[in-house]
């Protein structure tokens, strides 16, 4: 065997154990991403607390990837502290624990923002200004309504409902697993070819048949088990609506994100977890689906 053979076979063997160990790392990740997830749920100071750090990290990690770009200058420390007083704010008032008057200084801080830039002297104020709001809208805010979900009021009391935000990140994983199942089996036609290759029309109808399934198994166990909820009882084609929702609004979600880092130039957003990326590859559909659920819901009380 020539030299050239056996190094070739060498470079085999490498690639091959590093892709087992990727996928170990990105499977033990996983299990304790879901684990985390789902114990948060059970206390809604937990869920606070989590999705709080959640937020500030993400934030965080967004404004250094935008820092990156030429003639952009977001102060990253404000920008993040503004993104978690958004989050718990809207806590606070969902959860009637704080009147609306604790929005006052999340709207200072937003009018500090767009002052700073004119003693700043950067080169470009309305690519700042334009980044700067971009984290508040296209994370602090979308995570903040995670707590509309959340709280639900009956009878001039607020309770909270642990089933209606863990449901959404079940109908996400669902979503992903039918359709990363399906389309490793079936795939053959591109869903969004220019933005994300290695979608598929396949994946997409798998992961939204699972998701059908698994909505409507939610639904069956609401009526029959969960007594958590005492305003907001989904019949089970409300729950399959809610889950088709989740399930559009987290492939545009993931999409959106995917054309944020292609715009950038990047793999991944950031490597906080092994072997899935950043936080914003971990929650870029859910950026989407958590505001449309809530829009959803709200529409079903109006008919």
């Amino acid at each position: 065997m020539s030299e050239t053979e056996n190094n070739g076979i060498v470079q085999k063997a490498e690639a091959k154990n590093a892709k087992v160990k990727n996928l170990i790392t990105r499977s033990i990740t996983g299990v304790l991403f879901v684990a985390v997830v789902v114990t948060s749920f059970m206390r809604p100071e937990g869920m606070i607390f989590l999705f709080a750090l959640v937020t500030g990290l993400t934030v965080w990690e967004y404004t250094g990837l935008v820092n990156e770009i030429r003639n952009v200058s977001v102060n990253r420390f404000i920008s993040t502290a503004a993104g978690v007083y958004l989050f718990l704010a809207v806590a606070g008032f969902c959860s009637e624990l704080t009147p609306s008057a604790v929005f006052i200084p999340y709207l200072l801080t937003v009018v500090y923002l767009f002052i700073s830039e004119l003693y700043a002297k950067k080169p470009n104020p309305i690519n700042n200004w334009a980044y700067t709001m971009l984290s508040q809208m296209y994370i602090a805010l979308p995570f903040s309504t995670i707590n509309i979900l959340a709280f639900n009021e009956a009878g001039g009391q607020t309770y909270y409902n642990y089933l209606l935000p863990l449901s959404v990140f079940v109908f996400l994983w669902a979503n992903d697993t039918g359709a990363y199942c399906t389309g490793s089996l079936l795939g053959r036609h591109k869903l969004f070819p220019r933005i994300s290759p290695g979608k598929s029309w396949e994946g997409s109808i798998g992961g939204g048949l699972l998701v059908i399934v698994v909505a409507a198994l939610t639904g069956w166990y609401e009526t029959n088990y969960s007594t958590t909820d005492p305003i907001l009882h989904l019949s089970i084609p409300q729950w399959i609506g809610l889950g088709l929702v989740v399930m559009f609004f987290g492939t545009w979600g993931d999409l959106v994100e995917s054309l944020f880092k292609r715009t950038l130039g990047i793999k991944d957003s950031g490597n906080i977890l092994p072997g899935h990326g950043g936080m914003l590859d971990r929650f870029d559909s859910s950026l989407m689906a958590m505001p449309a659920s809530v829009v959803y819901l709200y529409t079903l009380t109006l008919f």
